[in-house]
């Protein structure tokens, strides 16, 4: 790998086609995305005014892009021809809109699945059979709404359904029926997708799917006969249900990993866009200003018909506000190709961290697979980057602990009323009720150092930066995507993440869309369970205080 001279994107000579436009990193300033997360960790629960991130308007979009984009269909590949519940959201989409299966076949299919297998995989906390029914046969009546229209989709247990109960996964709000939609889950509703049911995570979303006395529910769908693999959380029963073809696509929330880890674990391609990039309104919180709304899906593309779905400005969430506009993430996620060989949409620096692929371990090994897979795409030039000044002392846990004030302080009322309804995750819970508002202030200094270290340390060298861990890039608000890229000897899934710069989900998804055109990773699917009334009743374990504490999001 060689170093390139490090100049700012706009000036570098163009040879890869760019018919999409120019990638939105190229015009957002990046200072005020500093100042903005400032205001933010200053907040901290406030809602206040936030300073906008003013963005070039060639590379902004007035209003939401369409769905309704060629990119977003895609002609299935024959086997998802014989089995509904192999297609892609994008493979359906196109199935729907020619007329070769109805809503209401697809959903069925699934429910076929969720009967067959559920009890196995114990992926869901609710499945709305009846009420996905009448959705999609009402969808055989009504107007085209574009690729979501009639897709079933699984949601996580902490967005708000309406008239659905919405549990978080904890005995605090066991009988809690919201009478509204998460901003989220009205945008995917209102772009025609289904809602197949309410997907199973780790209590308040704190560790993997357990209930919340800690037992282990949801297995990883790629070793349903071992409950000690870890699935990841606390996204688990979303990844599991998408994983295991019990769902197309879903939602989850990345607080500390909760999206990249089980996308990486279950061979999905999970996306968590820049702080404010999709409403929080309507969904149970964690941290304030950790918390991301995300897609967890089959491949970039529809990664990006998610997001395009779930994202925008939203009056009830500051965060959104004064964003620069969202870019078409369809056309950035389909595959340019040129001479009948792949190339990249936009020319892309990938940053390389030291000790990224070394090694002799299968995951190193997939690491430089995965690299040298890229190097051969034309428009792609690898970097060497270093870790910015006092890398280790900034993602320690000395100052990634300091995220815990702020997770007690909306449940101060239960913590003095009822510690039992925290279940096996109520040490962390204390912990951040009993830390100094010194320790905190601390912190958010902390997080914006580090942040204006990772801005003018790593992405003044590169455009993307491959990832060791998603926890560092949670704190500081900016995108990841996780995806796979092998598997090991046993046949467990092997994932990577890379990070991008704030609002780079269009350049993220442009390069993994890449990718996945010269790789086949995530098109391969676990094997079913054997039946599953022989597995139900199987002991699944339990997460210690210990262990739920290590896992903590």
């Amino acid at each position: 790998m060689s170093e390139m001279t490090a100049r700012p994107a706009a000036t570098r000579t163009p040879d890869v086609d760019e018919g999409a436009g120019q990638p939105l990193d190229r015009f957002v300033d990046r200072r005020a995305f500093l100042a903005r997360t400032a205001a933010l960790g200053a907040g901290a629960g406030v809602v206040a005014a936030l300073p906008a991130v003013p963005a070039w308007a060639g590379g902004a979009r007035h209003g939401k892009p369409s769905l309704d984009v060629p990119g977003a269909y895609v002609k299935p590949r024959p086997e998802a021809m014989a089995d509904p519940t192999e297609l892609t959201l994008a493979e359906a989409a196109w199935m729907i809109r020619e007329r070769k299966i109805s809503p209401l076949e697809l959903v069925e299919a699934y429910l076929a699945r969720i009967d067959a297998f559920e009890a196995t995989y114990l992926a869901f906390n609710t499945v709305l059979g009846d009420a996905a029914r009448a959705a999609a046969t009402s969808f055989a009546r009504q107007r085209y709404r574009g690729p979501l229209h009639g897709v079933p989709l699984a949601i996580k247990d902490n967005y708000y359904t309406q008239g659905v109960r919405t549990t978080a996964n904890s005995s605090l709000f066991k009988d809690f029926v919201p009478p509204f939609d998460a901003t989220a889950v009205a945008g995917l509703k209102a772009a025609g997708a289904i809602v197949l049911g309410k997907t199973q995570m780790g209590p308040l979303a704190t560790t993997r799917a357990t209930t919340p006395a800690g037992e282990i529910t949801t297995v990883n769908a790629w070793t349903p006969g071992d409950p000690a693999v870890d699935p990841g959380g606390s996204s688990t029963g979303t990844a599991t249900s998408v994983a295991a073809r019990l769902a197309t696509s879903g939602t989850g929330t990345q607080t500390g990993g909760s999206i990249t880890a089980p996308s990486n674990a279950q061979n999905l391609t999970g996306l968590k866009p820049t702080m404010g990039r999709v409403s929080l309104y309507g969904i149970i919180p964690l941290t304030y200003t950790r918390d991301h709304p995300g897609t967890l899906a089959r491949d970039a593309k529809d990664a990006a018909i998610m997001l395009t779905a779930m994202a925008g400005e939203d009056p009830n969430d500051p965060r959104t506000q004064g964003l620069p506009k969202v870019p078409d993430l369809i056309t950035a996620a389909t595959p340019v190709h040129s001479g009948g060989r792949v190339k990249m949409r936009w020319n892309t620096r990938i940053g390389v961290l030291p000790g990224y692929a070394d090694g002799t371990s299968e995951t190193a090994a997939a690491r430089r697979g995965f690299l040298s897979a890229m190097a051969a795409i034309r428009g792609v030039t690898l970097v060497d980057v270093p870790f910015p000044t006092d890398w280790d002392l900034l993602t320690g846990g000395d100052f990634n602990n300091v995220r815990l004030p702020e997770r007690s302080e909306p449940f101060m009322p239960y913590l003095r009323s009822d510690l039992r309804g925290f279940g096996v995750s109520l040490t962390s819970w204390l912990q951040g009720a009993l830390m100094g508002a010194n320790e905190f202030v601390t912190g958010q200094r902390a997080k914006l150092l580090l942040l204006e270290r990772v801005l003018d340390q790593i992405f003044e060298r590169c455009d993307v930066v491959v990832q060791t861990s998603p926890t560092p890039f949670d704190g500081i608000g900016l995108p990841e995507i996780g995806f796979p890229i092998g598997f090991t000897a046993t046949g467990r899934p092997i994932g990577t993440i890379l990070g991008g710069s704030p609002y780079a989900e269009d350049r993220l998804l442009s390069v993994v869309a890449a990718y996945q055109a010269v790789s086949d990773w995530h098109w391969r699917r676990p094997a079913d369970p054997p039946a599953a009334h022989l597995r139900a009743t199987r002991p699944r374990g339990r997460l210690t205080p210990e262990e739920a504490a290590e896992q903590t999001q």
